[in-house]
C-alpha cells in the first residue's frame, strides 16, 4: 500500500475514534465524524488505484462508486452511504433550528456503517497488496 493510502486510512481510523468517544453527548459531532471517516477511507482506495485524490465530496463519491461499481461484496449500503452519510455533515456543519440535530441512534447506526465502510476498504487494499497488517 503506497504511503498515501496509508496515510489516509489512518486518518479514517482516527476519525471512527472521535465519532465513537463523541457520540453520548455530540451526536452531531458523531455523525459528521462518521462521514469523515469514511471519506478518508474512499479517499485511501481512490489514491490506491488511481494516483490521485478526489477534489470535492462528489468526486469522491462519484470515483468510489466507479471503484466499487462491480465487487458484490460492497453492497448497497456501502456503496451508498457516502452520500447519506454527507447529509450528516452537512445538518452538523451547516443547519439551525428545529430539525438540525442528529438522533444518537442515527448516528451510532451510521458509526456502525463506517466502521464497516473502513474495514471494507482496509479489506481491498490488503487483499491487492498482500498486506497483513490487522484492521482497526
Amino acid at each position: 500500500m503506497t504511503p498515501e493510502a496509508e496515510r489516509y486510512l489512518l486518518k479514517a481510523r482516527e476519525f471512527l475514534v472521535k465519532a465513537r468517544e463523541v457520540l453520548e453527548h455530540w451526536p452531531d459531532e458523531a455523525g459528521r465524524a462518521s462521514y469523515l471517516a469514511a471519506f478518508h477511507a474512499a479517499q485511501a482506495l481512490i489514491f490506491e488505484r488511481t494516483g490521485t485524490v478526489a477534489k470535492t465530496h462528489s468526486g469522491v463519491r462519484a470515483q468510489f462508486g466507479k471503484l466499487v461499481k462491480e465487487d458484490p461484496d460492497c453492497g448497497a449500503e456501502l456503496r451508498s452511504f457516502l452520500g447519506r452519510a454527507y447529509n450528516l455533515k452537512a445538518t452538523a456543519d451547516y443547519e439551525t433550528g428545529p430539525g438540525a440535530e442528529i438522533a444518537p441512534e442515527r448516528a451510532a447506526l451510521a458509526i456502525t456503517t463506517a466502521s464497516r465502510f473502513v474495514s471494507y476498504v482496509a479489506g481491498l487494499l490488503r487483499d491487492n497488496h498482500g498486506d497483513d497488517k490487522p484492521e482497526a
